[in-house]
């Protein structure tokens, strides 16, 4: 690559063409996608913060206990 001269021969028309490099296929990736790995690429640098954790019913591990019946035959703490 570090030998590939500036200008190479247009294989259609014969003209001088120049070479240019760019990154591969980047505009053919599904925009969900690249959104997620913008917003990875975000938080590793710049982490969102909260102030309290998220609200929703706290019913912790009485829900995980009803929903299997396997957990409700251990002993309890």
């Amino acid at each position: 690559m570090g030998a590939a001269p500036p200008t190479v021969p247009c294989p259609a028309c014969g003209s001088t063409a120049a070479r240019v490099f760019t990154a591969p296929r980047l505009s053919f990736g599904s925009p969900v996608r690249r959104a997620l790995v913008e917003r990875t690429e975000r938080t590793s640098d710049q982490p969102d913060v909260v102030s309290a954790p998220p609200p929703g019913p706290r019913a912790g591990r009485r829900a995980d206990v009803l929903r299997n019946p396997a957990l409700s035959r251990l002993p309890r703490p």
